[in-house]
């Protein structure tokens, strides 16, 4: 019979037991230092991190949360419509800075905007243990949350509001960002003005489309496209649109992924010296393209960080009623936007 035994040592992990008696310390010295207690000198402190280190040990944060008395995790699951989006990912970048900033670790996941891929992806990070929830969502129904939010899991939603429970939201203007940009397009003539948009269940596609129709609902020639999912889709409905015998002379794009599939139909049929465009999120090297493509640009960096010090107030306690904070978008002006009718 084979031997294991050589393997094994080899490849375990080694423990707080492996550095007590490398380090020449009981158990208990180890456990002070490794989970940062007081009571322990600077010269034990050192020998023991020594040993640590010369052994490559790292702490089981499992067993570790079991022995806390808050059996925290520092740790918070932050759920992306995608993370490849750049809003998502600016987002993600500002959260994660300020859980960093407080000793916490972020796990990031995507949903793609479907529910079922949401849920699924939630009930990984309770499963997790995570201290708490930051999400940007695509469901109609959060009612499955209350159990945990009445066992006081911080819970913070990005850009779209819970429906079935209470919770803090951070999120833009979105109906005002959309007012101001079909008024810019209004006020250079325009009267056909053609709004794209995303998922219709989602509220920020509502919210967009509302601000739309301040302006232009019920004007002959302006018209809705929602439901527009990809780039692709945006390409082929904007085809369809400047091909149509009353084409658009603006179009209002009212997210960052259908505002690319604009630009290249644009570029395919040479429109894109004539046809107004307005994006809602902005774009990387918007300013590059000719013409420099217009936006309504939101506070990535702020939505973020601001939502991750809500989720920290909440964890540390702080129980004032839930807010709903909306912050302002800005036109930034760089030409697609100002083409006259």
């Amino acid at each position: 019979m084979t031997s294991l035994s050589g393997e094994s040592a080899a490849t375990s992990r080694p423990t707080m037991k492996d550095v007590a008696a490398l380090a020449g310390v009981g158990l208990k010295t180890v456990s002070r230092v490794v989970n940062g207690e007081r009571n322990v000198s600077e010269a034990m402190r050192e020998r023991v991190l020594h040993a640590a280190s010369s052994l490559h040990y790292q702490l089981d944060e499992r067993a570790a949360m079991l022995k806390r008395a808050n059996s925290r995790t520092n740790t918070l699951g932050l759920l992306l419509s995608s993370v490849g989006n750049a809003f998502d990912s600016k987002v993600h970048a500002a959260v994660e800075r300020v859980a960093n900033e407080h000793g916490m670790v972020t796990f990031a996941a995507s949903s793609d905007d479907e529910p079922a891929t949401e849920l699924s992806r939630i009930n990984a990070f309770l499963q997790r243990r995570v201290d708490g929830l930051i999400l940007t969502t695509s469901r109609d129904d959060h009612s499955h949350l209350a159990p945990e939010r009445a066992r006081g899991l911080p819970v913070v939603f990005v850009d779209r509001l819970p429906r079935g429970i209470t919770a803090d939201v951070v999120r833009s203007d979105n109906v005002g960002g959309a007012v101001t940009a079909t008024r810019q397009l209004w006020d250079h003539g325009h009267r056909r003005i053609a709004f794209l948009g995303d998922l219709e269940p989602l509220p920020t596609m509502q919210e967009r489309r509302d601000g739309f129709r301040q302006v232009a609902g019920g004007v002959t020639g302006c018209t809705e496209l929602t439901d527009l999912r990809t780039e692709e889709q945006a390409l082929r409905a904007t085809l369809e649109l400047l091909d149509g015998s009353e084409p658009p002379t603006a179009l209002l794009a009212a997210r960052n992924t259908i505002c690319v599939g604009t630009i290249r139909a644009l570029q395919q049929r040479g429109r894109q010296h004539d046809v107004a465009l307005i994006g809602f999120d902005d774009l990387e090297m918007a300013d590059l393209i000719v013409p420099g493509v217009s936006c309504v640009v939101q506070d990535t960096d702020r939505i973020g960080a601001l939502a991750a010090q809500r989720f920290v107030a909440r964890l540390a306690g702080w129980d004032d009623p839930a807010t709903v904070t909306d912050l302002p978008t800005r036109l930034v002006r760089r030409g697609s936007g100002e083409i006259p009718a």
